[in-house]
């Protein structure tokens, strides 16, 4: 079953009951996906920024923005304009797509992997999720890989509180600890 029917089938009623919504409208639902690289390491490397940008987009299967700096610092040798990330917003079925895909693949695909921490819901109820390598995503093979990166898994929700949030997330079937 997808994801997206899934919510509208299964999770909605259940958030319905355990929290009282008297409308559908006002259950909590996703938002957005923002899948986030620091591109640090590219500062010295060009190829870098173009490893991330096409592994961003394989992964997202969306093309990814360009972050430049607002400001110069020094002390990281950053000028104003250089890209220091890259990141990919979702929404739609591309986003339902792609947290399936999360839930269901990569994540217990992750080495040492025991769940996600609590800590990592917020107090309006939004995920953020930091992997160390991006080789754990079903469309990256690891004998084609050149440079490892990390990126950051931000959730969104419209939930009002952390419990809401957390709820929601459990019943889309994140793996969190117990």
């Amino acid at each position: 079953m997808k994801l997206k029917e899934k919510y509208n089938t299964q999770i909605i009623p259940a958030l319905q009951q355990k929290f009282g919504y008297k409308n559908i409208f006002a259950v909590p639902r996703i938002t957005k996906v923002v899948v986030n690289v620091g591109t640090g390491k590219g500062l010295q490397d060009a190829r870098y920024n173009e490893v991330v940008e096409a592994t961003l987009q394989r992964i997202t299967g969306q093309k990814p923005v360009k972050n430049a700096s607002r400001k110069s610092i020094s002390n990281f040798k950053i000028r104003e304009g250089l890209v220091v990330g890259m990141m990919v917003t979702l929404r739609g079925s591309r986003m339902y797509d792609f947290l399936d895909k999360l839930v269901n693949i990569t994540l217990p695909r992750i080495r040492d992997f025991r769940g996600l921490s609590l800590k990592a819901v917020d107090a309006h109820g939004n995920l953020n999720i930091g992997l160390k390598e991006h080789i754990s995503f079903p469309e990256i093979k690891s004998d084609e890989v050149e440079k490892l990166h990390g990126l950051q898994i931000t959730v969104v929700t419209s939930a009002q509180t952390r419990e809401e949030g957390l709820e929601l997330l459990t019943q889309l079937g994140f793996p969190f600890q117990k």
